[in-house]
């Protein structure tokens, strides 16, 4: 049996569980990523063992400092409540059933500040390691341990190898890509995680690019 190191001691973080603390934070933090736009409330929709004991293990504080940009290992996290209400964010905990998802799951729905709304599910698989599965209603899996893009974008011919000639062209090398559609030539989801962090003008190169309907980059580092 391979067993890390990583996975005997487990994540920097503050406590008490590295799945429902630590790994809930960077669930929510990795969302507000994705997202990238002014929001005004957030609504936890949380999923089995997380639904049972968010209380008891900080899960609630931990996402709400997620969202507010705080990482894992941030002291402030357990003041979290407090932080959202002096900036005036709203948030309010559910409890929901999903399919086919393990058992710390989340959907993070945020309301955004013009009135539209986005939604972000992930989970947390412990170790303090999360996979965001679903976003906005297209199946994703990435893991955030390498520098991703999320492209949102039609789906329409040649638009992946324009996408990968410029990740080519700026010698960063694709470690997996996944696509996800709903439909034949409507809105798609291309997710790419690289072994190299992602500058912002390889993100510009890229918004540039006709049927490209947003790009977003969590790097390593973010």
């Amino acid at each position: 049996m391979d067993v890390s190191i990583f996975e005997v001691v487990g994540p920097i973080m503050i406590g008490p569980s590295s799945s429902h603390t630590a790994g809930a934070a960077k669930l929510a933090r990795i969302a507000r990523n994705i997202v990238n736009e002014p929001f005004k409330k957030v609504t936890f929709g949380l999923h089995g063992s997380f639904a049972m004991t968010y209380k008891g293990h900080g899960t609630d504080r931990a996402l709400v400092a997620g969202v507010l940009g705080l990482y894992e290992d941030d002291e402030a996290l357990a003041d979290s409540f407090e932080l959202a209400k002096q900036q005036g964010l709203e948030y309010e905990f559910d409890q929901i059933k999903l399919e086919n998802v393990h058992e710390n799951t989340v959907k993070i729905s945020f309301l955004l500040e013009d009135g539209s709304s986005y939604y972000v599910i992930g989970s947390s698989i412990g170790g303090g390691q999360i996979v965001i599965t679903n976003i906005n209603g297209f199946r994703t899996e990435f893991t955030a341990q390498y520098s991703t893009i999320v492209i949102n974008h039609y789906d329409k011919k040649g638009i992946i190898s324009e996408v990968s000639a410029i990740l080519s062209n700026n010698y960063i090398n694709i470690a997996t890509m996944r696509l996800s559609r709903n439909a034949r030539g409507e809105e798609a989801f291309c997710i790419i995680e690289t072994d190299d962090v992602i500058p912002h003008h390889v993100k510009e190169s890229m918004e540039e690019l006709e049927n490209i309907i947003q790009v977003q980059v969590i790097n390593v580092t973010d």
